[in-house]
Formats: structure tokens, sequence, C-alpha cells
């Protein structure tokens, strides 16, 4: 039996848009009666007046230059190996974007990115603006339930972000992105299996700082931005930064008359830098990330069952009933020590708190009787250590660490089936602890030949409530408590303490050839996984066999690549190569299927189960360049192939 992969989708009528792109809320349910899927996406990106150094690039005083010193595109500094390389050095598929680059293309958050990132999607989920949807190469997390772990890992200044909720970064106040595109299992750890997006703040300036933005656009769009920093002594600096991001809704809930994808954000970060010591330095910081923008209930394909309700005139409008109101805060410390030991060894530590709230309405069915309305809540909190020895030497260099992460994600919600006159309350809380020892070092062999080996031990603990029931009415009392007329009916789940542990090694190796410092040539074997854990949604009284008590394990990916970076025309041209190939097993995979909830030999209900029982392979090819025309013109372009098959999908897990 070929059964349906993730995401859940409940409805398939409803379309969801951002921006000007348009997101089909369940693009799987047209394509599953085939194995084999191939995509193709082309991007180009022009950006008007990209100077040397917004690209870094000049590498000596204006009045220095002479006419045949043309300004150029220069060499972009990354930490995608933990350490500051040169990207062109790199032995992974890597973009990088300075801060100034995004400023000049007009990105807003975080999500702006994909435009200049081959087979990359990162887009805001259904809901909110700020819950974040990812895949890189066709890997990531399709369902942000508290349950299911992401399969991109998004990093704050190496601080591991776990929750998806809250995590569409708004770019202000920043150095540069970076996009790791393939598993990055070995540097990074878990949930890495598609790649990674790292998010680096500017450090702040020598002396004081002050800098104001605000931009204007249709739809009443008024972002305002405020920075800036002073030195306090020799050694210390305080600094902070807030944004305000407003924007009137492009349609309209047409049954309540509230602003339909609009935005209303307000983000902060403060930041204390001390440096007793050339060879010490501390930061100390704290944001916060407040998103009150309503409920995003997406555009409805087809009219309503009894056909009074046509389809609506814009695709922005809806006729959600379930209300508007929408809240996510997220906010979180981190605390960093670098000591310069000497020339040739660094120890650094990375100490983290993180924590976030959402309070969202989902209207499945986009219309104004509670068909299939779903109200929740979702909160998270998290604790990280790392410690960090990284090595520089004459021919050897790398790093290597120990990670730390106490974490739990929980939520609850309500399921209103008013055609049924029943409600399922869902709940839940998932505690994970992680542990891992990893290092990762490159040898120079030659002066133009080079080996990086590194690996990853890894063990995973987690621990999880699940509980659903059955109410008789709209609502529950276990989800509101101030509802009175709802009737218990009956406890469908009702497991605590599941426990399951998982030991991953995830190892790396890399080859690369360098003719020349221009040009670079690598081959690189990688492996990632994305963690286990329990179904969120899962039913006991129709699992006779106790499946869901088992949970479900790590899914892994083995990646094989063959890549070029070359700077031509004395970096005037920049054009980044790489062809791909991977073995996906152990995938874990949402399976519907139908039960007989009464033993009348009806199938009367469906009943969602999560197995590692799948299994595909993808190949694929990226380019990415940019071309540096003169000082007011720079050309970006990229280009994304994916071609996976699908080679065994297994119903009963």
């Amino acid at each position: 039996m070929f059964t349906r992969a993730e995401p859940i989708c409940h409805r398939r009528h409803v379309r969801f848009l951002e921006n000007s792109r348009q997101i089909e809320e369940c693009p799987w349910e047209e394509k599953l009666g085939h194995h084999k899927f191939t995509t193709l996406r082309f991007g180009l990106v022009s950006a008007l007046a990209l100077t040397a150094g917004q690209y870094a690039a000049h590498a000596q005083d204006a009045e220095e230059d002479t006419a045949e010193e043309a300004r150029t595109l220069g060499r972009v500094t990354v930490t995608a190996q933990r350490r500051e390389e040169d990207l062109i050095d790199v032995p992974l598929s890597v973009s990088a974007f300075s801060g100034e680059q995004l400023e000049a293309t007009g990105a807003v958050d975080i999500t702006s990115i994909q435009r200049s990132t081959p087979n990359a999607t990162i887009e805001v989920a259904r809901g909110s603006n700020s819950t974040l949807i990812a895949f890189i190469r066709g890997v990531g997390q399709q369902d942000p339930l508290w349950g299911f772990e992401p399969g991109v890992g998004l990093y704050v200044d190496d601080v591991y972000i776990a929750r998806p909720q809250g995590a569409i970064l708004d770019i202000f106040d920043i150095e540069r992105i970076e996009v790791l595109r393939g598993p990055q299992g070995t540097l990074y750890g878990r949930n890495t299996i598609g790649g990674a997006i790292k998010y680096v703040t500017a450090k702040m300036e020598d002396e004081p700082d002050l800098k104001a933005k605000v931009n204007f656009g249709s739809y009443g769009q008024m972002d305002a931005i405020l920075s800036g920093s002073v030195p306090l002594s020799d050694t210390f600096t305080v600094g902070g930064a807030v944004a305000s991001y407003q924007r009137d809704g492009y349609g309209e809930n047409l049954f309540t008359g509230a602003d339909h994808y609009d935005k209303d954000v307000l983000a902060y970060r403060l930041s204390a830098e001390w440096a007793p010591t050339d060879s010490l330095f501390f930061r100390l910081a704290y944001d916060k990330s407040e998103d009150d923008s309503n409920a995003k209930h997406g555009h409805r394909l087809i009219p309503s069952g009894d056909g009074t309700l046509p389809v609506t005139d814009n695709v922005y409008d809806t006729r959600a009933g379930i209300g508007d109101d929408n809240s996510v805060e997220t906010e979180g410390f981190s605390l960093t020590g670098q000591w310069d030991v000497n020339n040739e060894f660094t120890l650094k530590s990375i100490t983290a708190f993180r924590e976030g709230s959402t309070v969202t309405p989902i209207d499945f069915d986009a219309l104004p009787n509670p068909d299939f309305d779903v109200p929740a809540f979702y909160s998270d909190e998290q604790f990280s250590q790392e410690f960090q020895l990284l090595y520089n030497g004459d021919r050897l260099s790398g790093v290597a660490g120990v990670y730390y992460l106490d974490g739990t994600a929980d939520g609850a919600f309500d399921l209103l089936l008013s055609a049924l006159g029943v409600t399922v309350y869902q709940a839940g809380v998932q505690d994970k602890e992680n542990f891992s020892l990893y290092g990762d070092f490159t040898y120079d062999l030659t002066d133009q030949w080079s080996v990086s080996l590194g690996g990853r031990f890894t063990k995973d603990e987690t621990t999880a409530d699940v509980t659903r029931e059955l109410w008789l009415g709209l609502g529950s009392a276990s989800f509101d408590p101030t509802n009175s007329t709802s009737i218990f009916l009956a406890t469908q789940t009702g497991y605590t303490g599941l426990n399951r542990e998982d030991e991953e090694f995830t190892p790396r190796i890399s080859v690369s050839y360098q003719p020349t410092d221009d040009l670079n040539i690598y081959a690189t074997f990688a492996q990632g996984f994305k963690a286990g854990g329990f179904d969120p949604r899962a039913r006991a009284d129709l699992d006779p066999l106790g499946l869901s008590e088992e949970g479900f394990g790590p899914e892994k990916v083995d990646s094989y690549e063959i890549g070029v970076k070359g700077s031509f025309f004395d970096d005037r041209l920049q054009l980044n190569t790489a062809v791909f190939f991977a073995e996906y097993t152990d995938q874990q995979i949402t399976v519907q299927s139908g039960a007989d909830s009464d033993n009348d030999g009806v199938n009367d209900t469906f009943v969602s189960s999560v197995f590692n029982a799948g299994s595909s392979e993808y190949t694929g090819l990226e380019i990415e360049g940019s071309w540096f025309i003169n000082d007011e013109f720079t050309l970006m372009g990229n280009l994304g192939y994916i071609d996976a098959e699908i080679q065994e999908i297994i119903s009963a897990g």
C-alpha cells in the first residue's frame, strides 16, 4: 500500500500566500501517486549600488586606489566550519550574505534569502508571521507541532534555536547570514539533516554609533529600525537595537472585518561586550520578539458545501470564523566567552537560555462555521551549553567540542467538528536531553591538497506525555476551563512518561584540491540525522499493538557531493557549482489510516501514526554566482535542480 507522507493536510482546498508567492497547503497530495519528484528553480537578483564596502572587498583606503584598481567582489569570510575561513576554501555548499547586501536587496526577514539560495525553501508557516518552515535540498520539517523536530538547524550567534515558533528572524543589526546546504551532522549535530542557517549579529563599534532607518511601502507599511552602541570604557561597550514592522493586510477577513495577511511585529536586542585583555572577550546578549499580527487563515479554492459562500475574489481574503487574535513571543539570553590562549589555541564557551509561547487560531476550512477549526497554544524553553577548542597551526586546523541541550516543548489544541457535534482535545509535552562530543580537522597535505575529517557522537533522550480526549459539544473544558456546556465522553490516549534513547555517530570526510588561490575543487561525504520522538497525535484506543508507545526513531541522510568554487577576472566574477547524491533512510512518515471506532465493520474515523517507514534517494545540481559589473550594478543568480525518487514507504511502519 502506498501511503501519504507528511505534511498532515486536513483539507485540500485551502491555499496560503505570502507576499507574491502562492503556497499550496498540500502539494504532496496531488503527487503521491508517483514515486519520482523533479524540481528546477532559477533565481536572479540584481542590486543597485552594491559598493565594494558592502562586500567587504576593499583592502585599501580610498585614497590609495588607482584607475586600474577597480572595485571587485572580494573574498567573504564565513564560520561554516566553526572557524573563520574564506568562503572559497570551505569544502561545503555555503551561501553567504552580508548585512549590507541584504539591505541593498530589500530583505526584511530571514525568508528573503531563499530568493538567492539554490534548493532552499524558507517560508512562513500558516497561522502567524513568525513560525518557520524550512527545507534545504528537499529535507526539512513539514509539521511545526511540538512532537516533531526541524530538519534544518537555525543558529543565532552559534546558539541553536530548537523550535520553529518565533524563528522568522527579522534582519536588523546583522553582520551576515550563512546557509549551509546538505547534512551538517558533524559540526552542528542533530536536526541539521537538510542543512543549517546561521544568523550572525554585528559586533559593536569602538566609537559611539547610532543608526536609524525607516521604510515606507504600500498597504500602510512602515518599518522603523534604530540601533546604536557606546563604549563606557576602553574595554566595555553596551548597545542595542529595536525594530518595528507594521503593515495593513493584503486582504480582509470578510466574516470578522479584520485585516488578513497584515504584520505587527516588535523586536529588540541588547548586548554588552567586555574585552579586559587582548586575548579575552565576553559578550552578554538578550533578545525578544513580539508578533501580534492577525492569524493567517488562507484562501479557500472552492465554494462552501451548500453553495451559499462563493470563492473570494481576492486571494488574500478569507471568511474564517474562528477569530483573528494571534500572539507569538520569544526571548533569550546568551553569554559567549572567548580566550585566545596563544596563536594556535582558542577556547570558547556559549551558554544560552531561550523560551517562547504561541497562541493561535487555525481555521482549516476558512469558513464561518467551525467545521474544522483549531484554537491552539504552544510553549517551549531550552538551555544549552557548548565548549569549543579551536586549533590553527601551520598545516592543521580544526575544532573539537562538547554540547549539551535540555529542552521542553508542549502545547494543546481543540479540534472543533461542528458537523459531528464533537470536539477532540489534544495535548502533550516532550522533553529533550541531548549530549554530544565532536571534532573536525583539516590537514594541508601540500600547498594544493588538503583533507578534512570529522565525527560526532550524539546521545538523545526523549520523554513524552500524550493526551487525547473526546468531548460532546463545541470546545472542551480541558482546553478552556470556562467551558461548562461540553460533556466529556472518553479518553482516547493517556500516555505519561514515554521514554526512548537514541545514539548516533555522524562522520564527515572531504578532500580539496586548490590549483590556485582562486579555485577550489572538492569532494565531500557527510551524514546527518533528525531526532526521533513520539507522535503528539497518537491514538491509543485504536492502536492495539502499542506501536505509538514505542515512538519513532531518527531519520538519516548520507550525502555525497562534488563541487567547484572559483573567483575569476580579478574577483569580478564568483561562481560556485555543486552536484550531489543522497540516500535518505528511516524517514519519519505520517500515515493517515481509516479506523473503525465502534466495531461495526465500517471505517468512521482516521488514525494518524508516525513511523520510520520511508526511504528515498535524490540527486541535484546547484549553481550560484555574482558578477560585479561596476560600482552601481552587481548581478547575482542561482539555479537549483533536484531529482528525487521514493524507494520505499511501508504503511504499517
